[in-house]
C-alpha cells in the first residue's frame, strides 16, 4: 500500500474510533487500561525479544549510550509502564465534567462541559515506553491517537500496539483508537501532517529539529515546545544553603531533560559567597561551567561564556553562569534568552518572589524549588503527554484535562430570540 493511502486510511479509522469513544463511559475505559497493564507483564518476553532487535540495529547505527538507554525495555521499565496504566485508570475522568453553569435574564441556563479533542497525532523519538503513556492518556480522555515513533523503535512499538489493540477489543473499545504508524518511511510524517480532515491536534515530542519540522509542515494545529532553556536566579536575599540544593538538583539530577537548569543567574551581592562552594559542587559532579567575566573572576576554572551559550539547551552536564546586578537584569536576561518553559527564583523576600511570579512568562514559575518539578506527575496531574509552551490551548504539562476542550450547552423552556 502506498504511504499516502495507508496514512490516510489510518486517519479515517481514527476519526471513526473517536466517534465511538465518545460513547464509552469511565468504567469501560478503565477496564481497557487495566487489561493493558496486565498484558504488558504477561507478554513481557515477547516485548523484550522485539526490543532487542531494535537495540541491535541501534547499536549498529552508532546511537549514543543515552539514546540506547531510552530505547531499552527491561523488566523494570515494563513494570513502570504497567503501573503507569493503572495510575491513569485511577485518575478522575475529565470527560463530561460541567465546568460552569449560569442563568441568562431570559431564563436560559448556559454551561460548559468537557469533551475530548478528537483525534491526536503524536510524533515522537526513541522511548517506546512513551507509546504506552500516550495511548493511556488519550484513551482516558476519550481521544483516539495515531502514534508515529522513531525508526529506531519500530519493532518495539509494533508489538506494544498489538498488545494494546488486543486489550481494546476484549474490553469492548474501538480497535483503531490506538494506531502505530507501521513504517520507518519519513514520508509518513508528511502525510500525517496534512490530514486536517481527520486529525484535530498534532503533538510532537523530541528534539528541536523534529518539532520545527512539524510546525513548518503541518496543516493541523500543533502543541509543542522547541526547547527548555531553564534558569534559576539566586537573589541577594536567598538562603544560600537552600540555593545550593536547588541549583544542584536542577542541573545534575537529570541533565538531559527539558526541565533541567541550563543557566544560573546569581545576584552580585552574594556571588562571591555563593559561587565558590557551588562551583566546587558542580565541578565534583562533572559539570562544565561557562561563565560571564565576573563569574570567571570568582571561578578561574570556568570557561568564558560566548553569546551562543545563553540561549543554549545543553541537555548535558554543561551550565552557563552569569552574575547580575539586580533582579531587573535577571528578569531581562530571562525575557531575552528563555524559552517560556521553566524558571525559578531563590529568595526569602516576599515582594521579590511575587514580582518574579508576575513578570516571568513561562509555563511554570517556581519560588524556592527545583526546575525539575515541571512534570505532570510532580505537579499533581497524574501523568502528561508533553509540555506545551505555545499557550494554545494549554500552557505547561498536558495531562488528562489538557487533552480535552469544552463545548457550550444550554437548557431552555421554549425561549426564542427576539
Amino acid at each position: 500500500m502506498l504511504i499516502d493511502q495507508m496514512i490516510t486510511e489510518m486517519g479515517r479509522a481514527a476519526r471513526e474510533a473517536s466517534s465511538a469513544l465518545r460513547k464509552k463511559d469511565r468504567a469501560t475505559k478503565d477496564a481497557a487500561l487495566l487489561l493493558m497493564a496486565d498484558r504488558l507483564l504477561d507478554r513481557k518476553e515477547d516485548i523484550k525479544r522485539e526490543n532487542k532487535k531494535d537495540l541491535a540495529l541501534a547499536n549498529d547505527m552508532g546511537l549514543t549510550s543515552a539514546m540506547m538507554d531510552r530505547l531499552t525495555l527491561d523488566d523494570n521499565t515494563l513494570k513502570s509502564m504497567s503501573d503507569g496504566l493503572r495510575e491513569v485508570a485511577g485518575l478522575p475522568d475529565p470527560v463530561g465534567e460541567v465546568t460552569g453553569m449560569w442563568k441568562r435574564p431570559n431564563g436560559l441556563m448556559v454551561g460548559r462541559v468537557r469533551i475530548p479533542l478528537g483525534v491526536i497525532g503524536f510524533i515522537y523519538e526513541s522511548r517506546p515506553n512513551v507509546t504506552v503513556d500516550a495511548a493511556a492518556l488519550c484513551l482516558k480522555s476519550g481521544n483516539s491517537v495515531i502514534l508515529k515513533g522513531g525508526s529506531e523503535a519500530i519493532r518495539s512499538n509494533m508489538i506494544l500496539e498489538k498488545i494494546l489493540r488486543e486489550s481494546l477489543i476484549d474490553a469492548g473499545m474501538p480497535e483503531k483508537a490506538v494506531q502505530v504508524v507501521p513504517t520507518t518511511d519519513r514520508d509518513a510524517v508528511r502525510v500525517l501532517l496534512g490530514l486536517d480532515q481527520y486529525v484535530d491536534i498534532i503533538i510532537p515530542r523530541g528534539g528541536e529539529g523534529l518539532i520545527r519540522y512539524v510546525v513548518e509542515n503541518s496543516r493541523i494545529p500543533v502543541l509543542k515546545h522547541y526547547k527548555g532553556v531553564c534558569h534559576v536566579y539566586v537573589d541577594e536575599f536567598a538562603d544560600l544553603n537552600m540555593a545550593s540544593d536547588v541549583c544542584f538538583n536542577s542541573k545534575v539530577q537529570r541533565p538531559g531533560v527539558c526541565n533541567a537548569m541550563e543557566t544560573l543567574l546569581v545576584h552580585e551581592k552574594v556571588s562571591s559567597e555563593f559561587l565558590p562552594a557551588m562551583g566546587k559542587m558542580f565541578l565534583d559532579a562533572g559539570v562544565e561551567l561557562r561563565g560571564c567575566p565576573k563569574t570567571v573572576e570568582i571561578l578561574p576554572y570556568a570557561k568564558a561564556a560566548v553569546e551562543a551559550d545563553w540561549p543554549a539547551e545543553f541537555l548535558d552536564l554543561i551550565l552557563a553562569v552569569k552574575v547580575v546586578s539586580d533582579i531587573d537584569e535577571a528578569l531581562d536576561h530571562i525575557e531575552r534568552y528563555g524559552s517560556n518553559h521553566t524558571e525559578a527564583i531563590i529568595t526569602r523576600d516576599y515582594d521579590r518572589s511575587r514580582r518574579f511570579l508576575a513578570e516571568v512568562d513561562s509555563s511554570l514559575v517556581l519560588v524556592n524549588a527545583s526546575t525539575r518539578f515541571n512534570d505532570g506527575f510532580q505537579l499533581g496531574l497524574g501523568a502528561e503527554i508533553g509540555i506545551n509552551t505555545s499557550k494554545l490551548h494549554a500552557f505547561g504539562p498536558m495531562g488528562l484535562e489538557e487533552l480535552t476542550t469544552t463545548k457550550f450547552i444550554a437548557y431552555g423552556e421554549g425561549q426564542v430570540r427576539s
